[in-house]
């Protein structure tokens, strides 16, 4: 039986597993969204054991690695289209977001960290002098708002 190759198909399909396409990254696709007073990013990563997930945060880089183990070398293969090994990405964040309250969850395949937006990015009332001795003012503080009373001396 005689088989033609061609190089060029063969590049491309290396280049497709290594970098992946569009439709489908080679490792790690992931969606983020803002959801209220957090943004959620959620990361795919199918037939990933949970014991090889590590998280790092550093100043405002989160970097998340998964390790899916190799195949087993006696095995005949008719098909290797998963990628193997170690994969990782990194994640630069807005100073907005609080990385010391990220949450992370790992269920069915899907790697998901909840991040919060920080107090000093949420919207407050600042308070305006109006040079009278007393008056209150309402301060929007998170999710609720707070009265002050304010008494000039």
């Amino acid at each position: 039986m005689l088989m033609r190759t061609d190089p060029f198909r063969e590049l491309d399909r290396f280049a497709q597993q290594v970098l992946g396409t569009a439709a489908r990254p080679a490792a790690m696709p992931m969606d983020a969204w803002r959801q209220g007073e957090e943004f959620v990013v959620e990361f795919d990563l199918p037939g990933i054991d949970a014991n090889s997930l590590d998280i790092d945060i550093e100043r405002n880089v989160v970097t998340v690695r998964a390790e899916r183990p190799a195949l087993d070398p006696n095995r005949e293969m008719l098909a290797t289209e998963r990628a193997r090994g170690v994969f990782s990405r990194q994640l630069v964040l807005g100073e907005n977001l609080d990385t010391d309250r990220i949450e992370a969850s790992y269920t069915e395949g899907v790697l998901r960290l909840r991040i919060p937006v920080a107090e000093k990015a949420k919207p407050r009332k600042i308070a305006i002098d109006r040079g009278g001795a007393h008056h209150v003012i309402d301060e929007q503080v998170g999710n609720r708002t707070e009265q002050r009373e304010v008494i000039n001396a």
